[in-house]
This record gives structure tokens, sequence and C-alpha cells, in this order.
């Protein structure tokens, strides 16, 4: 992160298919972090361009060459909306750091909300939404992912994981140690503090355009919950060959007692079956075995840059690349 004591926000938007929406978006952030008493107009919003196909970029580029306090970055490929993020958190100057989507559906007059919450001491405070203006299938998915993230990252139950939050400079310093490709920002959240409060607030519909978040790159973030930064399926995989293997053994067992006491299987069946049986389930168990070892490697060493930058609207960095 770059320091500068002065500077108290730093707004950070992933941006990718925005080109309707980015500049009515910077304009009520103006309006709103303007008059704040926290923040007293020292502020950043930094938009971090996805690699977005449309003039998502170009119009980033007119809203920082006529606003000082918005910074543009480009990423050459996309990343995904986390490690987005991580390059904005990398670039993000203020001691409380603002996260939320593109597309106005997280409203601006609710970052005060958030940063009050973040002065009576909490380390991350997310916003928790009343209503959701989304696809059915998002909403059960969301509910869905919530419940999962409870399980395998011991999330408290009542909490929604939103990516529209404040998070402490401390904590976003915290967090950008982290050097995987596969990043899950909540994760990373969870494994540095359980200091976390929440708001509730409104969620709008979307201001323009459509979204372009779809089922693949939902269940993506949901695979990077799952493996990486959790060995909970590790773990189910191995109690699952446990399983298999005791019912191996079962039916080896009733296979063997009914061979003598019945006796009209055809030769050679009962043994070919309890062998299949048993060495399926062993299999199994040492697969498992083997995959919480190879996990907890992959948690470890991961060398894939999380994001490459392309450009940014700074005139003395314009290539840098994301470890």
């Amino acid at each position: 992160m770059v320091h500068k004591p002065s500077l108290k926000l730093s707004v950070v938007i992933p941006a990718y298919g925005s080109e309707l929406t980015i500049a009515e978006l910077v304009q009520q952030l103006e309006v709103v972090l303007s008059d704040d008493p926290f923040v007293h107009g020292n502020y950043e919003i930094i938009i971090v361009c996805d690699h977005s196909p449309d003039r998502t970029w170009a119009v980033i580029k007119e809203l920082a060459a006529a606003r000082p306090k918005v910074f543009g970055i480009l990423l050459r490929m996309n990343a995904g909306q986390h490690n987005a993020l991580m390059a904005g958190f990398a670039r993000a100057a203020g001691e409380v750091v603002v996260t939320m989507d593109d597309d106005l559906q997280h409203a601006p007059r609710d970052i005060p909300k958030l940063l009050e919450k973040i002065v009576e001491g909490h380390d991350i405070v997310y916003a928790r939404f009343r209503n959701r203006n989304h696809a059915a299938w998002k909403v059960v998915g969301s509910k869905f992912n919530n419940r999962i993230a409870a399980y395998l990252m011991d999330k408290p139950a009542d909490m929604y994981l939103s990516p529209f939050r404040a998070i402490k400079s401390a904590i976003c310093r915290d967090i950008l140690t982290y050097s995987g490709p596969y990043v899950y920002v909540d994760g990373l959240i969870l494994s540095f503090t359980r200091n976390i409060g929440s708001v509730d607030v409104d969620h709008f519909e979307r201001y323009a355009g459509s979204s372009r978040y779809g089922l693949k790159k939902s269940i993506s973030l949901w695979l990077k919950m799952a493996t990486s930064f959790s060995l909970v399926p590790l773990r189910l995989t191995s109690l699952m060959g446990i399983m298999v293997s005791g019912l191996g053994f079962l039916f080896a067992f009733l296979l063997i007692v009914q061979k003598l006491t019945i006796d009209v299987m055809p030769v050679g069946w009962a043994s070919l079956i309890v062998a299949v049986l048993v060495i399926g389930g062993v299999q199994l168990l040492a697969l498992g075995v083997l995959g919480e070892y190879l996990g907890r490697v992959l948690l470890t060493l991961n060398s894939r840059p999380q994001y490459v930058i392309g450009e940014t609207t700074d005139t003395l960095a314009t290539t840098q690349d994301g470890v």
C-alpha cells in the first residue's frame, strides 16, 4: 500500500462492463465524500479496469484526467474481481479502504454508515442487504455460498460476506502479504481478524447496462473459497474413503458368511467382489490422505501472478506486475 498519512479514505472499485455506470458512480461518491465528517474531503477513488472489452478504460481515463482524486488501473488480462481488488489495495493510501461494485447497486450514500462502525473500533464492516435486486439464481447462490463459508472457514453464521465493505488499512496490508494467485478476499479477511461488524443497507437495481458476472464466474469464485482457503473438501474425501472402506469390509464379511452358509454363488465371484470393495475403499482413503498433503502444498506454494498491470492513469508508472 502507498502511505499518505493525511489521506482518510480509499475507495477501490473493480470495473468490468461499466462504461455506462462508472461516471455516475464517481459523481455520487464525490458528493457524499466531500461532506462526510470522517473523510473531510481527504479521499481517493481507485478504479481497477479488469480488462473490460467495452469502453470502460476510456471512461476511467477521462474521469482521472478531469479529477485529481480519481486513479485508474488497467489490468492487461482479466484476473477476476478479487484479484482486481488486490491491485487496488496495493495502490490504496487511505486509513480506511472501502470496496464496492461498479454498477450503483451499492449506494455511495451508505459509505458513512460503514465508516461509523469503523470508528467504533471494528477492523472490517460489511454491508448487509435488506433486499437483493439480483436474479433468483444469484440470490440462492449467495445464500448457499454464505452457508458453505460458515462451514469451510468458520465464518459466523449471521455474517453476510458482501463485496460492499470497509477495511482498516492495517488489515489491507495483512491481506497483501498473500502472494498466491487464487485470491478470495473474504477468506483472507477471516484469516486475519474476527473483529467484524455489519450495517443494514438497501440494494438497488443496476443503474444501466447488464451484469456480466455470470454463473461461470460465480462457480469459479466458489471454488477459490472451497479449495484455496480450506482443507475441508480433502478431509471429506478422506472420510468418504474411510466409509467406503468400512462398507467394503462389512460386505466382505457378509459374503463370507453367505458363502459358508448358503453356498449358491458362482465360483470366484465372492473373492472378486471382496477384493474390489476393499481395495477400492483403501485407494480412496489413500488418495484422501495424499490430497491432504497436496492441499497444504497448494496453499503454501503458488507462483502465478495475481494480476498484471498494463497501464495506469499515473504517468510516473505505466507498467507493473502484481505478485
